[in-house]
């Protein structure tokens, strides 16, 4: 009997070394995300959005559990922001004209050093005339004028910054409502202004969309070519792999879009120097327009080549991305941030005020174009909110997320009590501009939702559709 408790308790000593040194590999792989994530995402709220840092962390909490070991620091003299856990730092550096960069393999010293978007027009807002949103900055116009309800109205955006939960909140930070080229409805949480540029996480694949119709329309990019992309040299199995497939999300690559340690895509925004490079490393995992897989490594890849075919016509890229395209439609707040590389991160890092991410929208509603000027090529609209044959209930075209439904049955749409001709740019924690031409509707929600039980897409669209005037 003795001899079996010895064996025993030798094997849950050997169980008890493995999940040990288990723990420690993992907590070594997984701090450097941790520690990325805080110093850039702090970075990003303190000095471009300008919030309070020690309310933004409480926010951080319950997305990323190693932050409870996590210690930082804010300088605002230098711009720099520090994370640090067990031994490991890391640092994020604010510049104005191109905002927060976490210092990966790049020193803040060399970023300092960085031209890419110098001659750029500094990113602070513009002043504007007092005309009515969206040619300038007036005072939000009553919904009565447009047949709208204004207690109804007001109900609905009461409801959506409610918390009627117990133990989960909604958090939203930012509604606005525009309706038939009119902003009707605008509030913000207590902490914020309109003034305050919010991170649209993924809402800015949708923009990167825009900017790669910018250039086909320029006739710098072409749709059905093959990707160029460096590292797909003739002979290589992903050479063939065209920019189409790209933007809808079915080049097949093997990328893991899971937001955890140890997956492809915290790995590429807080462990990699250069995002795109990063992604283009990946084998490929089916052929090409066999599967629609969401990925937030292909909307790099494509970032990158809007870069290289802007360089070839400016000595400082970021200057295409404002003066083609953001200041064109009054978008004068936006901050796009780079990798350490210098490419604009394409899938995560764009910033704007809500009423900049409300003209964004309102450009898609009209087709393109902007006070009679076309930005946008004829038929981009069109193209990006037709589903891609690899989404199976039509719920992905270019960028862009559909409300289309499957060919067989429409009522399995993503939102199924919102008109089926809904598209939307959407974003990490409920961020969302959502576009109903039908409605001629535009919405624009930012939050911080951990739990998305607390909070519903198809309920809020609907509650606002149903006191449009009839027809």
């Amino acid at each position: 009997m003795k001899k079996i408790l010895k064996i025993l308790a030798y094997i849950l000593l050997v169980i008890l070394i493995l999940a040990l040194v288990a723990a420690g590999w993992y907590l070594y792989k997984a701090v450097p995300v941790g520690t990325g994530y805080v110093a850039k995402y702090m970075c990003t709220a303190a000095f471009v959005a300008d919030r309070n840092p020690d309310a933004v962390f409480e926010e951080i909490k319950p997305i990323n559990p190693l932050a409870y070991i996590i210690s930082w620091e804010v300088n605002r003299e230098d711009g720099i922001v520090t994370a640090s856990a067990l031994g490991k730092h890391d640092t994020a550096l604010y510049r104005p004209d191109c905002g927060c960069t976490l210092a990966r393999s790049a020193t803040v010293k060399k970023l300092r050093q960085q031209s890419f978007f110098e001659h750029v027009k500094a990113q602070k807002l513009m002043e504007r005339s007092t005309e009515p949103w969206p040619q300038g900055n007036g005072p939000v116009e009553a919904p009565a004028l447009y047949g709208i309800d204004p207690q109804r109205l007001t109900k609905v955006i009461d409801a959506a910054f409610s918390e009627p939960y117990e133990d989960k909140e909604r958090n939203t930070m930012a509604a606005l409502v525009v309706y038939d080229g009119h902003l009707i409805a605008e509030r913000y949480a207590p902490e914020l202004s309109p003034d305050q540029p919010l991170l649209g996480w993924s809402m800015s694949k949708s923009v990167t969309n825009a900017l790669v119709g910018v250039q086909v329309g320029k006739g710098w990019l072409s749709l059905d070519d093959r990707a160029p992309v460096p590292e797909w040299e003739s002979g290589d199995p992903r050479h063939d792999i065209t920019l189409d497939q790209l933007l809808r999300m079915s080049s097949g690559l093997d990328f893991q879009e899971v937001y955890q340690p140890l997956y492809d895509a915290t790995n590429m925004l807080y462990k990699s120097a250069d995002f795109a490079a990063y992604a283009a490393g990946k084998s490929p995992a089916y052929p090409p327009d066999s599967m629609f897989s969401y990925s937030s490594g292909t909307a790099n890849i494509i970032a990158r080549m809007v870069r290289h075919r802007a360089e070839e016509h400016y000595d400082h890229y970021y200057r295409f991305l404002y003066e083609d395209f953001f200041h064109r439609i009054g978008m004068t707040s936006v901050i796009f941030e780079p990798d350490p590389s210098g490419t604009f991160v394409g899938s995560s890092y764009c910033s704007a005020t809500p009423r900049d991410w409300a003209r964004f929208g309102q450009l898609y509603l009209q087709d393109g174009v902007w006070e009679g000027e076309r930005i946008l090529p004829e038929g981009w609209v069109r193209y990006s909110t037709t589903p891609t044959p690899t989404a199976s209930r039509g719920q992905y075209g270019v960028l862009w997320w559909l409300n289309a439904g499957s060919p067989d049955n429409a009522e399995q749409r993503r939102w199924p009590d919102v008109p089926q001709d809904a598209f939307a740019a959407e974003g990490y924690l409920g961020q969302f501009v959502i576009v109903l031409p039908s409605k001629k509707l535009v919405l624009v929600r930012f939050g911080a939702t951990v739990d998305f039980s607390a909070w519903s897409n198809n309920e809020f669209v609907k509650n606002i559709v149903e006191i449009l005037p009839e027809g």
